[in-house]
């Protein structure tokens, strides 16, 4: 599509959605406002390195106040970029609600990302600031700040830790100034205020554009509101880490959030704090369970716990039903993040079974390859629109192979819709491999081990993986005479400053990749080999 087309398309539906009420003309400072006055004494937790910060909004706004000032004393304003690579941590969440403050774009970046990157991230977003731990899980935060100094539209790098270098700035000198006469700026709801970066079928990362009107209208579904207390374990630089900061502060929402997955703990905090609801990848939910039987933590408060990220399995749904919290599954994307919605009071087969109910405003289309429309029960690619999609890539070219006419997003899923509204996933298009809900770009991956002197050609592909769902294997071609070991591999990927979730953990050496007449590798018929072949390694 050309992108004028694409623009009028928005408009339309930006139009529509207003009437239909789903955009209501807010930007989140003034919701911000509204729910510390409304919920001044709710109350969150933030665990870091298992130490208890506790904070009500009253703290955490007056706080961000502060921040927003020194903000603003550093340049910050209207539509600068400004990125964070920081942890849950409660130092985060005053950062976002301040970022907001100012009218600033929020760019979170996932702290498992690699110096390779967040380097191209700052660049092509043109950060004016970027924020990160010093150090944080092993990884020397400082060291990779000399890559980053170069770069032309960054302005300053803070770091957040009490070990910050003498001479650096720091969270600490942020929270020096006051914030007396501070006010937060009018913005307009329809302007970009998050950009977040997502891996697709592209080498690079995607940078994804949402609005606050966007925004706001995800964060106002029912299930999103105040359903007793939530443990938060997904990791602030993801899009529903970075959402859920805003829970409490805004619809009074208790939450017990946590800098790193750790499920022992977790069960324990369930246990101390009688949590009522939690989410996540299969990962979460395994592990969970598992250490909470071993070490005897009792998590029957649990009432409810949502399954994404990835293709789910009926077992997974009944794992969660045999503890006595109904699990769901649900579906969405970074571009799209709520198609379907979390209901625990549906009937087994439609949680198990499905991926849920269309969230209200949603619209769906499954077509065949020509873009035809399908009936119900057919199977085909996955289009979705609604009042709570992205606008756009920043990059606006990749918007042309994203969007059909009407304003509709090609997912990459292949699914089926029945008559009721339920939409199951099925397949997947793109040319992605999801690990513990991240997502890889197989591209990236292979473009990475083709520099390896012995690989002549590489193909990544997706096998299977009960814990993390799936994990990388590589399939390769190498030139004649070479060899090459898993151990290379991982010597390889490490020198390449990707994050290390990208290296592969299986090796194929094939004699010849498998193609078709035009020279294209099958990766259809590598998947079905590889996933083959760890069910037959796997039977006892």
């Amino acid at each position: 599509m050309e992108l004028t087309d694409i623009a009028a398309d928005r408009r339309r539906l930006r139009e529509q959605w207003r009437r239909l009420g789903y955009h209501a003309g807010q930007s989140i400072p003034q919701l911000l406002l509204e729910g510390a006055r409304r919920h001044p004494d709710v109350e969150s937790i933030y665990y870091a390195e298992k130490h208890a910060r506790r904070t009500t909004n009253r703290e955490l706004y007056a706080h961000s106040l502060r921040i927003a000032a020194s903000l603003r004393q550093l340049g910050v304003g209207r539509g600068d970029v400004v990125a964070v690579q920081l942890p849950t941590w409660y130092e985060t969440t005053v950062l976002y609600l301040a970022l907001m403050h100012v009218g600033a774009i929020v760019l979170p970046i996932v702290s498992i990302y690699g110096t390779a990157e967040v380097e191209f991230i700052l660049r092509q977003s043109k950060a004016k600031l970027y924020f990160s731990p010093v150090k944080w899980r092993k990884v020397d935060f400082l060291a990779r700040h000399a890559a980053f100094r170069a770069l032309p539209d960054l302005q300053d790098i803070v770091v957040v830790g009490e070990d910050a270098p003498a001479g650096m700035t720091s969270w600490e000198r942020l929270e020096s100034t006051a914030a007396d006469g501070f006010e937060p700026v009018d913005c307009d709801p329809d302007a970009v205020s998050l950009l977040m970066y997502t891996s697709g079928t592209t080498s690079a990362p995607k940078g994804v554009q949402h609005t606050h009107h966007s925004l706001l209208r995800e964060w106002g579904r029912p299930s999103y509101r105040n359903r007793g207390l939530y443990l938060a374990n997904l990791p602030a630089g993801h899009y529903t880490g970075y959402t859920y900061m805003f829970r409490p502060s805004i619809y009074g929402a208790p939450m017990v959030f946590l800098d790193q997955w750790d499920a022992q703990f977790a069960a324990e905090l369930v246990q101390r704090h009688r949590i009522k609801a939690g989410g996540g990848t299969p990962i979460f939910l395994f592990s969970l369970i598992e250490m909470a039987a071993k070490h005897g933590f009792d998590i029957s408060s649990l009432e409810s716990f949502s399954l994404g990220g990835q293709g789910m399995t009926p077992d997974l749904v009944q794992l969660a039903d045999s503890q006595g919290f109904p699990g769901a599954r649900v579906y969405g994307s970074t571009e799209h993040p709520t198609v379907t919605s979390f209901d625990p009071e549906l009937p087994f087969e439609k949680r198990a079974h499905t991926d849920g109910r269309l969230d209200e405003g949603n619209e769906v289309r499954i077509v065949d390859d020509a873009g035809r429309d399908l009936p119900f029960g057919r199977e085909g690619e996955i289009l979705t629109r609604g009042p709570e999609m992205f606008v756009g890539y920043l990059d606006a070219d990749l918007d042309r192979d994203s969007f059909v006419a009407g304003g509709w997003l090609k997912s990459g899923d292949i699914g089926r819709l029945d008559a009721e509204g339920f939409l199951t996933i099925t397949d997947r298009k793109k040319d992605i491999i999801i690990r513990g809900g991240e997502n890889i770009s197989s591209v990236e991956v292979e473009e990475t081990l083709a520099r390896h002197p012995a690989v002549r050609a590489a193909a990544a592909v997706a096998m299977p993986d009960r814990i993390y769902g799936e994990k990388v294997c590589v399939c390769v071609e190498l030139h004649p005479g070479q060899s090459i070991t898993m151990g290379d591999v991982r010597e390889h990927f490490a020198r390449s400053g990707l994050a290390k979730q990208k290296t592969p953990e299986r090796l194929e050496i094939l004699l010849e990749l498998p193609r078709n007449a035009s020279g294209k590798v099958k990766k259809n018929e590598l998947r079905a080999a590889v996933r083959a072949k760890v069910e037959r390694e796997q039977e006892p």
